[in-house]
């Protein structure tokens, strides 16, 4: 008996080792730091394509209810609801002024923009751009997995992981994988060490909207995952085993 559970036991520690990468996601035996240093992380979101914008402009900056958007109220509504969509290009079309192009730009740049283009039409116009879709994702070993929504420009790893109802007991804390995309959509992957604290390294936990943030599970997991999957079919027969071993012991 003892040497069965020598075996079962062996078996377990070598799939467990040798199935690591299979549990875990964004393999990348590249160095992290090399791709950290080649970003620089950017805490204004700039506008992408595909992205939804609020625009809303002010006729008088002092009085907040008089907006004009367009001139037909239900699609004024309309739009201010499901917001403008930009185009693949990074244009948005507006009354008046038509197509403009947006992607690239910041917020606040966006609604400089469309306010100087607005004062040959109005004596003083004041634009208000917000994009509606900022978000970032949060997947791996957390309790609540998936998108959480931005409600302010800025969100670090802490409130993301906090948003997303902590850390599993399975989670890796020393090494979050995010990954990012720049203006460009070029993706970067980089590593945050939670464990730790260097204020030089806080700006690698800035996260911004499209953000993936990752937690790793640990070899731990994988273990159990593996003693499962091998320890099920044992668990099986011995369930339709278990009525003719009773029956038996009734019988004797």
């Amino acid at each position: 008996m003892l040497n069965i559970f020598k075996l079962v036991l062996l078996v377990l520690i070598f799939t467990g080792c040798g199935s690591v990468k299979k549990y875990t996601l964004l393999s990348n035996d590249q160095n992290f730091s090399s791709q950290i240093e080649n970003k620089k992380i950017a805490l204004d979101y700039k506008i992408l394509p595909y992205d939804r914008l609020l625009v809303a402009l002010y006729k008088n900056p002092e009085a907040s209810s008089e907006t004009l958007i367009v001139s037909n109220t239900g699609l004024s509504q309309k739009m201010q609801e499901e917001g403008l969509l930009v185009s693949g290009d990074g244009h948005i079309s507006l009354p008046l002024i038509n197509r403009i192009k947006v992607s690239g730009m910041t917020q606040t740049e966006a609604s400089q923009y469309i306010t100087d283009l607005y004062k040959v039409y109005l004596k003083v116009p004041n634009a208000y751009v917000e994009v509606m879709n900022k978000r970032v994702y949060v997947i791996g070993e957390v309790r609540k997995a998936g998108a959480v929504i931005l409600d302010r420009e800025k969100l670090n790893i802490l409130e993301a992981i906090a948003l997303a109802g902590d850390f599993t007991d399975d989670a890796v804390r020393d090494n979050i994988i995010i990954l990012s995309q720049d203006a460009n959509r070029k993706l970067y992957l980089r590593s945050v060490d939670l464990t730790k604290f260097d204020p030089k390294e806080f700006a690698t936990m800035m996260l911004e909207p499209n953000d993936i943030v990752y937690v790793q599970p640990d070899s731990w997991k994988q273990i159990k995952i593996n003693s499962e999957n091998f320890l099920t079919p044992f668990n099986v027969i011995s369930q339709f085993a278990q009525p003719f071993v009773t029956l038996k012991y009734l019988n004797n």
